[in-house]
């Protein structure tokens, strides 16, 4: 399909809307590199130094033992939270709101998922209450609440998956927030209120897994988003270089193989589940090549080196239309295995575009 095609013009099917391209340019860019050491290792930044300082990479005992650790430490403060917090007690807020339970596995397992960095486990959370009482609200003005509490429950849901989906803060746990919300009693008596216990475990999940986390791996992998922010701010000449530099990302060297920054960037993007531009995200491949003894590519093309798939760096795993190359040796879960896949049917021309 032409890119200049408008989009009134395009199939309903076809429609996407991404909201980071417009809200992005005002948001600042990170000021993490400015931090002490100290401190900005622990809010998940990364210097180039300390990526070039290679770590032999976590089996998935140490992970599970973090993730264990992490999970227990932090429902078990936010539950003596809401035990003794007078605040809470009198007002009937449950001890631990039942969807924090899926959020710490977010949180302290899959921690290089998209769902769990802090714009989604927080905003999710906060968009999802925020819709979840509405919808009780609203359904509450019916003599015949009690009957059709299950229907609101279901439009609560439905709801928040949709707004979090297009304000990009899909976070699964928060969906049972908002049907929690409607179809809990207690839950729903509480109103308004709901967000401050919801979002004071939000902070103290925060906090816990920026410690837990960042002991031995890396937590966020960013803080709003993987692609390039705070170009409104920017100057008209940072503005040129950025726009110059991502265009650089896009290209190809002169004998027609993938440049290595390319490369990178690509493996952010299969890192991340979405397109990653920014300085700070293009580092994250190193921990992916960390953690599975080589590179990742997304074509099946050779190296610099001549090589196909394998050089003196480790085994990749390349992804091309014909398929997905995994080496021996390195194991995967059957739902990185999916994401592989689904990264390759995207190389696959659709006959739509074959025809446009």
């Amino acid at each position: 399909m032409p890119p200049n095609k408008p989009w009134y013009r395009t199939r309903p099917t076809t429609w996407h809307l991404d909201i980071d391209h417009f809200i992005n340019p005002f948001i600042p860019a990170s000021v993490l590199p400015h931090f002490p050491t100290p401190i900005s290792y622990f809010l998940g930044y990364r210097s180039p130094a300390s990526k070039r300082a290679k770590k032999p990479a976590l089996g998935n005992l140490a992970i599970i033992l973090f993730a264990f650790v992490g999970v227990f430490v932090t429902i078990t403060i936010i539950g003596a939270v809401g035990e003794h917090y007078e605040g809470f007690r009198g007002r009937g807020v449950p001890v631990v709101v039942g969807s924090f339970g899926a959020a710490a596995v977010l949180d302290f397992y899959a921690i290089e998922s998209p769902l769990s960095q802090p714009r989604n486990a927080i905003g999710g959370q906060l968009l999802s209450s925020i819709v979840g009482i509405s919808i009780a609200k609203l359904f509450a003005l019916s003599p015949h609440f009690e009957s059709i509490r299950w229907l609101g429950a279901s439009l609560a849901c439905a709801s928040a998956t949709a707004v979090m989906a297009l304000t990009g803060t899909v976070h699964p746990p928060a969906g049972a927030t908002a049907l929690m919300a409607v179809l809990d009693k207690e839950i729903q008596a509480l109103g308004w209120f709901l967000i401050a216990p919801v979002m004071l475990g939000c902070a103290i999940m925060l906090m816990c897994a920026l410690v837990v986390n960042n002991l031995r791996r890396r937590f966020p992998i960013y803080w709003w988003s993987p692609e390039s922010t705070g170009e409104f701010w920017m100057g008209r000449r940072e503005q040129e270089e950025l726009k110059e530099t991502d265009m650089q990302k896009g290209t190809r060297t002169g004998d027609g193989k993938q440049s290595e920054e390319t490369r990178t960037g690509s493996s952010s993007e299969l890192r991340l589940g979405r397109g990653a531009r920014s300085d700070e995200t293009l580092r994250d491949v190193e921990d992916i090549e960390a953690q599975s003894g080589g590179t990742v590519s997304e074509s099946g093309e050779e190296d610099d080196n001549g090589h196909d798939g394998g050089d003196e760096r480790g085994p990749r795993v390349v992804i091309s239309r014909r398929g997905v190359e995994i080496p021996e040796g390195l194991g995967l879960r059957p739902e990185e295995v999916t994401f592989l896949e689904s990264i390759r049917e995207r190389l696959i021309p659709t006959e739509e575009s074959k025809r446009d």
